[in-house]
Parts: C-alpha cells; structure tokens; sequence
C-alpha cells in the first residue's frame, strides 16, 4: 500500500454528469481537490459516434461482468474521463413541476420528493448555460415554468423528421423541440465543461486517470471516510481527505459503498437503513423502428419529442411516458442492440444490407417510468455485483408503444409493422435510485443536501438520489443537484 504524501480538502470518485461538474463548481474555491476516474481520457471526437462503429458492442461496455442471478453480461457503460456523458445522446431535458410530487400510476406510486421544482429551478437554469443547452419553449403542454429561456437556440432536424413532425400535429398532437447540449466539437459532456476546463484553468485540482477506487477507508469511530484506496496500475494507492464525494453511477456506487464494509459499518457504509442498493429504477425503454423508401444520413442529431403520453390519455389515465426521434441509427450507442431489431426490418426491405437499411430508417426512443421497489437492487455477493431487477409499470408503457405505433400508421399507411426491441438488462442508461435522499434516516441514505446520514463527510452527487426517475432523460437534474450540492459543499468549506 502506497499512501499519498498530499492532504485533499475534497477527494471526488467519479467524472460524469455529477462528478465533473461539481468538480468545476468548486474549482474557484482554490481548496485542494483531487478526482480519481477508473477510465482514462478517451481521443479527442471518440465520443461521437460514427458510421458502423455503432455496431461494435464492445466499444461501449465496461471490461467486467456484472450478474443477474446465474447469468453474466458485460454491462453498456462507460468507464472514461465524462462517464456516461460520453456516450449519452446530449438530451438535457427538465423534470417536470408534477415529478417531484406524490404521483398516481397504474402499478402504484411514484413517491415526492422532499425538495421541490421551484429550489432546482434556478440549478437547472446554471446547467443549462453551463452545457449550452439549445431548445425552445414551444409545443409542450408539461413545460415546466422558467425563470429564464434556453440559453440557446433549437438545433435543425432533419428535413424527414421535421415532415413526420408536421404530419403529427396534424393528428392533433403537439411535436417540440428537444433540449440538446451541443458546443463547438459536437454534444456537451462532463469532460468538456467540465474537467477538462477545470484543469486547464485551475492548479489546485489534481485528476488522475486510470485509478479504480476499491474501498473507502473510516475512522476508528466509523463516523468518518479518512481514505480512499485506489489500484493504479499495479499498485494500490491510499488518498487522504476531508470531504469524500462518490459520483460513480447510481449501481457503482452503492456497490462500492457495500464492499467497503467493516466493524462498524457491516452492512456496508451509510447503510444502516439497509437501502444502499436497492430502489434502482433505468425506466422501461423502447425502439421502435419506421422504415422510410427516402434515405437519410443515419447521421443525425435527437431533435424532436412527444409528450402528449406523459400523464396519460382519454383512454389511460395514469402516466405513459415519453417519445424522441433516437437519432441517427449509425451515431446512437443503444442500436450496438439494434441488429435483431434491423434484422426484422431486412425482412420488410429485402436487398438492403444493414448499414443501408440504417440509412433508411427513423429510430423513436420509447421512455416510460418505473417504479422504485426495494426488491430490485444492486447487492455484492463473493466479489461479484448483481442486480436484481424486475421491471414494473409495464402495462404503462406497452400502451404508450402500441399509442405511437397508431399514430405513425395514420401518417403512413403502406407501412404495417413496426420493428420494435427493448432494452436489455445491460443497457444500464437512466440507472437511479440506489441512495435515495430524504430527512428521515429509516427511509433514506442521503440527507436533503446529499450527504451520508450515517457518515459525516461522505457524498453523493450521481443519480443514486433519485426518489423516482419521471419519463425524462436525467443528466440534466444530475448536473443541477450537482451544482446545488457544490454550493452547499462551498459554504461548508467556508
């Protein structure tokens, strides 16, 4: 074990959405911060998906396996300097004002959460400069209230998508514009905004690549996290600090606080409770595939949404969810699942080969809450991680695909099927809940600011905090409640 010889004011495990941001949050405070990242820095423009890379699996899963029972997979997540954000599609979308309250469904509630809309709205209004979110206040009737505009404008759809989007509001619905993150080099992620301005600008905050944080070391006490051990290479490294701060994702994370058990703490750390781990939601997720005679690029940028489903319709009075054109098939990470789903598509339009058939094709991402349940979780067993997990609200959102599905036949009546897959267990995207934040310690592992309620200086600041996940994308709110936290964590370094 080789100890660091430096002392750090805050030590931040993790460079995604939540990580990276706080990172530069609190950068101008000139305390000592050090953030250890298990990946390294990815080549600049790798993170834009090109042509049939998509394909290559491999290129978008973490070198290890996780467990769901017997059965292994190598999970879709990212290990890089930005995490996730370095494969997400840019979409950086508010949670609506009736999110956070107590919501009715048809497989039971969604719960409140103890802060409101009204306190992340100025977070989300920073997030958005700060990413450079481009959108429009338009279509929308579930728009939550503003205190400013976008910071930017809309980004231009596809001359395709915007005829589909004409031909819907036709039908009585209302097509907007997608929030979308987008700077000079393409989509904004956490590298970008940022680590990599951070470290440019600020001397006092040390990242170091390649360390994968293996336990978190407390006091005698177990009141506080005095260390963090991380393997770089093939050495094993302890890091001192007074504030600890995890934003490793919401499955990592808790995984790494149940194998950082002891004396004190052997259930695993923050959980007296016993919710470390469980209540992890990744929303049911869906492609549903129109194919089209007129090629496109298969190149394209998310741009447009339909949220006339989200509370629900005149036949369904509980929430279905969400729906925004996918992007190009050939730029999007979710179709490195897609080949069975094009495979039924080759058999509508035969003589295409699959990058041909992805040229003509629109892709429509599928997004329906689910539920929190303490039965699905992520647990430690042996040195293995597992989730559990059984997806719940499914009525919910078989009806908002077969509701979408219906609509695309009456602007297009010469195509019949719809070529549609779900979202493996490996497709990790949307994770949350694993850490949930609350005032009451029975029901809850964080307190309302983020912070362990069993451990004094202990953090976290990804999606683990989540109560409930909505129908939207959430790196937007994991990057407001970042930058919530980070002023917070300000005033407590003084």
């Amino acid at each position: 074990m080789i100890i660091d010889d430096q002392h750090y004011d805050v030590i931040i495990v993790g460079t995604g959405a939540g990580g990276g941001t706080l990172a530069r949050k609190l950068a101008p405070t000139g305390k000592k911060i050090l953030v250890l990242e298990q990946g390294d820095f990815l080549e600049k423009g790798s993170s834009q998906l090109v042509d049939v890379e998509v394909f290559k699996k491999e290129s978008f899963y973490a070198p290890e396996k996780w467990y769901e029972e017997e059965d292994s997979f190598f999970p879709q997540t990212n290990y890089s300097v930005g995490g996730n954000t370095k494969i997400y599609s840019g979409v950086l979308q508010r949670l609506r004002e009736k999110d956070f309250e107590k919501v009715q469904h048809q497989d039971g509630f969604s719960p409140e959460w103890e802060v409101k809309y009204k306190d992340f709205e100025p977070y989300y209004t920073e997030a958005e400069k700060l990413y450079q979110v481009h959108g429009n206040v338009g279509n929308d009737l579930t728009e939550p209230s503003r205190s400013e505009d976008f910071p930017l404008p809309t980004v231009d759809s596809e001359p395709q998508i915007e005829d589909i989007c004409t031909r819907i509001s036709k039908q009585g619905l209302n097509p907007a514009y997608l929030p979308i993150g987008v700077g000079k080099q393409g989509r904004t992620d956490s590298e970008d905004t940022g680590i990599y301005p951070t470290i440019k600008k600020y001397d006092n905050v040390t990242v170091k690549t390649s360390a994968k944080v293996v336990r978190l070391v407390t006091n005698a006490s177990g009141k506080e996290v005095k260390a963090v051990e991380a393997n770089i290479g093939d050495r094993s490294y302890l890091f001192v600090g007074n504030i600890i701060v995890l934003s490793c994702g919401a499955i990592n994370s808790a995984a790494l606080l149940l194998r950082s058990s002891n004396e004190k703490h052997p259930k695993g750390l923050a959980n007296s409770s016993d919710l470390v781990g469980r209540n992890l939601m990744k929303q049911l997720m869906t492609v549903v595939v129109q194919l089209s005679n007129t090629p496109n690029s298969g190149l394209f940028q998310r741009t447009r949404y339909i949220n006339d489903f989200y509370w629900g319709d005149e036949n369904f009075s509980y929430p279905m969810g969400h729906i925004q054109n996918s992007g190009g098939i050939l730029q999007d990470v979710i179709f490195s699942e897609s080949p069975p789903i094009l495979s039924v598509a080759a058999k509508l339009m035969p003589g295409f080969g699959l990058k041909q058939l992805a040229k003509r094709s629109i892709g429509w991402w599928l997004q329906t809450e689910d539920l929190p349940s303490p039965k699905n979780r992520v647990r430690v067993k042996g040195g293995k991680l597992y989730l559990d997990y059984t997806a719940n609200n499914i009525e919910a959102h078989d009806r908002l695909i077969y509701r979408w599905i219906d609509v695309l036949k009456s602007i297009d009546e010469k195509q019949k099927i719809y070529p549609r897959g779900e979202a493996p267990i490996q497709v990790v995207a949307h994770q949350s809940g694993t850490c949930r934040f609350g005032e009451d310690t029975r029901t809850s592992v964080l307190d309302l600011n983020c912070r362990t309620h069993d451990i004094d200086n202990l953090y976290v600041v990804d999606s683990s905090f989540f109560p409930s996940i909505s129908a939207t994308s959430p790196a937007l709110t994991v990057i407001a409640n970042a930058l919530r936290v980070g002023e917070h964590l300000i005033n407590r370094l003084g």
